[in-house]
């Protein structure tokens, strides 16, 4: 099954509201960072693709409609040459500075902290999460000025080498509207998802509780 849609836009960006919506409206699995936790094989096939080896993307997302969300954004040039008929979806949030209010109470912390010694499946996706971060937004993902800066120069990057006519922008106030333009479906009669606000994320890491 081909992608429908190429997520481009970093985590932290209500990817997770976009997984839901995209499930919605095109009736089929969206693949998010939270798909790495239920498919362990995969977290060595993108620790793999992180270093550079070649990548087998059909056998990783053929299965799903879209991708929005680490660790798949960080390939979104190579799975829209592979998907081109997909739209490219750019999130964002408003400002470089909210997406780090964001990142530095959420992701930051939770790659940061001990894991412990009987959950090794998990010390090995939260290693690769590091070197994605490492290699794929920059080496200082950690300092609030260089994460910034390479949020802005991600973003830059995506409107200056995506295809116009297959690029859309979102952000998480936008709602349905641009989505549903863009796949050309009706906008649905529910209200947008709101998923994985930071007292979510937090509470599910136990980050209030160390």
């Amino acid at each position: 099954m081909a992608l429908r849609v190429v997520g481009a836009g970093l985590g932290r960006t209500g990817t997770a509201s976009l997984k839901q919506a995209l499930e919605r409206l095109l009736d089929g699995r969206c693949y998010h960072m939270v798909e790495v936790f239920e498919r362990p094989p995969d977290i060595q096939a993108w620790h793999s693709a992180v270093r550079g080896e070649p990548a087998d993307w059909d056998a990783m997302l053929g299965e799903y409609v879209a991708s929005v969300d680490w660790p798949a954004a960080a390939f979104w040039r190579e799975l829209s040459v592979a998907n081109p008929e997909a739209v490219v979806l750019l999130s964002t949030r408003d400002s470089p500075e909210q997406w780090w209010a964001s990142m530095e109470r959420t992701i930051v912390p939770t790659i940061k902290a001990r894991v412990p010694a009987d959950k090794p499946a998990l010390a090995r996706h939260r290693e690769m999460v590091a070197e994605l971060l490492d290699r794929r937004l920059t080496p200082d993902w950690g300092d609030p000025d260089a994460a910034m800066a390479a949020y802005v120069r991600h973003n830059e990057d995506v409107r200056r080498t995506a295809d116009p006519r297959r690029l859309i922008e979102w952000r998480p106030g936008d709602g349905w509207g641009p989505l549903c333009a863009a796949l050309d479906v009706e906008v649905p009669p529910e209200p947008f998802p709101h998923e994985n606000t930071t007292a979510d994320f937090r509470a599910r890491q136990g980050l209030d509780h160390r």
